[in-house]
């Protein structure tokens, strides 16, 4: 199994605008260490596709500079960056098969046939699709066409796999799937990946670093965990996982869902609510409930039957003072 020299990305200063005039990255400076899972996660128009499509060189920054493994890329034509590429709508043709298809980088390359054969059955296998090698994409599922398409980005052994929102036209089902499928790939091949999404849950799931972007900035970098438990901004907050924003005593906190307690706790902030309805999920229960410091959701583990008829109910709600955030005018984090 071929494991990839292990490169890491550099970015500095990149900028870039369209002739509306408007700046959709503004000063990035990143660093993505070499074999890592790295995802650019944020809402459409954030700036996360354009900066992936500069990395790949379909778009030439304005000004910054990138590096891969030491080298200037940024300056390279794309097909000179050894860059793989996955994209959201598989852009795989749909008059060759499976095998062709992945190994149409490898002939653009010139590669000896006996050679390319067996890269072509390489990456196959590593996607596992190798019994399918001789169908014709109309013939597969949109999962297994995605997997076509890694398996060609795999097949001409990159430095670095960039990935522009693979799973998005994925169902639920096949999304949950294939994105264990790529992690576990990811991992064993230990090839540096830039994947780009909206979708918090998936970007969690998969990543060891995540970087937040907001209107062509970053918000914030860290692990999956820091984001979700230590945000720096209140946007970060607010876009990884559900957060409840309440007024206390005139400054904005914040708590996650699942940390929020019914009845009386000793030491945390108390809070008189009323239910105003109650959803079970089976495995939880959400509560909505209506406070003097704004409407918040609680998730309980282990609803009870008293619980889930709660609806309209007078509560005591509980805010443990760890759990708590707090944030500045500025949208900054106060510690």
């Amino acid at each position: 199994m071929w494991s990839g020299a292990l490169t890491e990305l550099s970015i500095a200063g990149v900028t870039k605008s369209y002739q509306t005039g408007a700046r959709v990255l503004d000063g990035i400076d990143l660093a993505v260490p070499a074999g890592s899972f790295f995802t650019l996660l944020g809402p459409s128009g954030c700036g996360k596709t354009t900066l992936l499509r500069c990395i790949a060189g379909f778009l030439r920054p304005d000004g910054g500079s990138i590096h891969a493994g030491g080298e200037r890329i940024d300056t390279m034509p794309a097909h000179r960056r050894d860059i793989g590429m996955v994209f959201q709508d598989y852009a795989i043709f749909p008059h060759l098969t499976v095998a062709e298809n992945v190994g149409f980088g490898l002939k653009a390359r010139r590669m000896g046939r006996e050679e390319m054969a067996a890269r072509v059955a390489e990456s196959l296998a590593t996607v596992q699709l190798g019994v399918l090698a001789e169908r014709l994409p109309g013939a597969l599922s949109g999962g297994q066409q995605q997997r076509v398409g890694l398996a060609r980005a795999l097949a001409i052994r990159p430095r670095l796999l960039l990935m522009d929102e693979p799973l998005s036209n994925l169902d639920a089902r096949l999304r949950l799937e294939l994105r264990e499928d790529i992690r576990d790939i990811q991992q064993r091949l230990g090839i540096t990946t830039l994947y780009v999404t909206h979708d918090q849950e998936e970007a969690l799931a998969v990543s060891d670093r995540i970087c937040v972007m907001k209107e062509g900035r970053i918000e914030q970098v860290g692990t999956p965990f820091a984001l979700y438990r230590e945000p720096a901004t209140r946007f970060a907050a607010s876009f990884v996982g559900a957060m409840n924003f309440l007024d206390l005593e005139g400054v904005e906190h914040a708590i996650r869902p699942e940390d929020v307690r019914l009845g009386a706790r000793e030491g945390a902030v108390m809070l008189a609510g009323t239910v105003r309805k109650c959803t079970f999920l089976g495995r939880e229960a959400h509560l909505a409930i209506d406070t003097a410091a704004g409407a918040l959701i609680l998730r309980d583990a282990e609803p009870s039957a008293e619980t889930l008829g709660s609806a309209g109910a007078a509560v005591a709600v509980a805010l443990p003072r760890g759990r708590l955030l707090r944030f500045g005018a500025d949208g900054r984090r106060v510690l």
